[in-house]
């Protein structure tokens, strides 16, 4: 669920892709700042980081009610968790998503995701 980032310059992007078709082994990229698969409106606001995540539109369970934007202020973190299931992709495949984006206001240590985090939004739903 959490990785050490990488000793490069903030912002960053460090994205962590698992598949089952791979054995689960960590696929990692570092890229321009930017969530990749589910995208996440930043905005600062009075010094706050403002986050919003965004849910994929194909996926379901559809997510009518959503949590509220939530603001950080420099050095705090949080970690926000969604899932999803996909039919008919892949020739018709149903595929499971997890999504969980580790997101911190400012330059952290390297292993501040590792620990419990101090925000925590769970949209995780029942997909069978």
């Amino acid at each position: 669920m959490s990785f050490i980032l990488p000793a490069q310059a903030v912002p960053l992007t460090h994205e962590v892709d698992m598949a089952e078709a791979d054995g689960f082994e960590p696929r990692e990229a570092v890229a321009a700042p930017g969530p990749y698969r589910s995208e996440a409106r930043l905005r600062v606001v009075d010094g706050q980081l403002q986050v919003e995540l965004v849910a994929a539109s194909w996926g379901v369970p559809r997510r009518h009610r959503r949590p509220p934007t939530v603001r950080l202020v420099r050095g705090e973190w949080l970690r926000w968790q969604i899932n999803y299931r996909f039919t008919g992709m892949n020739g018709g495949a149903t595929l499971y998503r997890l999504d969980t984006l580790s997101l911190a206001h400012g330059a952290v240590p390297a292993d501040t995701f590792l620990g419990d985090p101090p925000r925590f939004i769970d949209e995780r739903a029942q997909i069978w």
